[in-house]
């Protein structure tokens, strides 16, 4: 069965809205350590907030979805906050005017995430719903790919002049855009998000088996922190500051290539198993990070860490669809967010702190340890993960 024409068309808007994110995300935490002399633990701090920001906007927007049963106004509304902010980001001199933009660009993701996945679960079959959400995610790390490639190509032919790559980054941001008003077709009766007795307390009414997923995957957030610390890690192999994007491009090469046949195997075999090998490639990607002193051994990290993205990020989309009553997708969707959000928030910010404390290698080794605890947690609570 083909994968949906609206699934691609919301892939490429995901494709173009990262390639313009990761121009940004590249360089940020080295403009901030850098160029702004933040620390480790502001900068931890800085990418746990944005983080909480955008689960806590996907909640509201997962509730207003069910009420409302219209997805596409609020993914544009969330998209055009993410491609305004881009014009906040090259003229920042301070922290205070980063927070800015990145709030803004997280409210962004976060209001347009919910209803994008809702109309995914919306226009695919049961059968194909793996594979769906994994296209989407593999398209997605595509602009993963090449936001990083083009961060790097701008790093050296504008002289290292990281904000004029800030300002190139509004470019595929325009064009992401275009694609999602004029392209991106919403059913016309949204089965995912029906009008019902919808009270606001129903979105904490989830029935078991979503709320193991959430419990699974928070776990595995907590095991997993933001991406700048993996940055900043490569300036201690050896990298200079040019070239630190290319870890972004290694890494999202490795998740995209593995998101969309993971979600297609998930779809015959079920899903705890590849969990299991996500976090197995986590827990080895901590341990190399935390003693990575050479380029090579700093790029296998990267790999490893992209296996474990791909292993398992287009999983948790299709469980919680897969799980989840139809008038309730939206809630769902948002709950989940929320939840792992302020994992994610907690997480980030430890990291910062044992880094700024400790040293960079304290906070891998700490991850390496929960990956673990994650693992043994799926393990033993295999009976709640149900096969989307």
């Amino acid at each position: 069965m083909p994968i949906p024409t609206t699934v691609w068309m919301l892939g490429l808007v995901s494709l173009l809205m990262d390639i313009s994110s990761e121009m940004i995300n590249a360089l940020l935490p080295l403009y901030l350590a850098g160029g702004l002399g933040a620390s480790a633990l502001a900068i931890g701090f800085i990418e746990g907030l944005s983080v909480a920001i955008a689960t806590v906007t996907k909640f509201l927007s997962g509730v207003l979805s069910d009420i409302s049963r219209r997805a596409k106004p609020l993914a544009v509304l969330g998209y055009g906050l993410g491609a305004l902010s881009r014009l906040i980001f090259p003229w920042a001199i301070n922290l205070d005017q980063i927070v800015l933009a990145k709030a803004m660009d997280r409210v962004g993701k976060g209001i347009r995430g919910t209803p994008r996945d809702a109309i995914v679960a919306a226009v695919s079959p049961p059968e194909i719903r793996g594979a769906s959400f994994g296209l989407r995610k593999s398209l997605d790390t595509v602009g993963g790919f090449v936001g990083p490639l083009v961060a790097v190509g701008a790093m050296i032919l504008l002289a290292g002049d990281i904000q004029s790559v800030f300002w190139m980054a509004a470019i595929p941001a325009a064009l992401c855009m275009i694609v999602l008003i004029f392209f991106v077709k919403e059913p016309a009766e949204n089965c995912s998000m029906k009008r019902g007795s919808f009270r606001l307390a129903d979105a904490f009414r989830l029935n078991r088996a979503v709320w193991g997923v959430i419990g699974m995957a928070s776990l595995i957030m907590l095991a997993r922190f933001s991406e700048a610390f993996v940055l900043l890690k490569a300036l201690e192999a050896g990298f200079s500051p040019a070239w630190v994007p290319l870890s972004l491009v290694i890494m999202h090469a490795a998740y995209g290539l593995t998101a969309f046949p993971m979600g297609r195997l998930s779809d015959r075999i079920g899903t705890s198993g590849l969990l299991l090998w996500s976090l197995g490639f986590l827990v080895a990607a901590h341990l190399t990070l935390a003693c990575a002193t050479t380029a090579w051994l700093y790029v296998f990290g990267t790999v490893l860490w992209g296996l474990h993205m791909g292993f398992s990020q287009g999983l948790l989309g299709a469980m919680i669809a897969g799980a989840t009553p139809d008038h309730l997708k939206g809630s769902a969707f948002g709950t989940f967010n929320l939840v792992t959000g302020v994992v994610v928030l907690v997480g980030n910010t430890l990291a910062g702190w044992l880094w700024h404390s400790t040293g960079s290698a304290t906070p891998f080794l700490v991850g390496a340890g929960l990956s673990i605890v994650a693992m043994l947690g799926i393990a033993s609570g295999r009976h709640v993960i149900q096969k989307p």
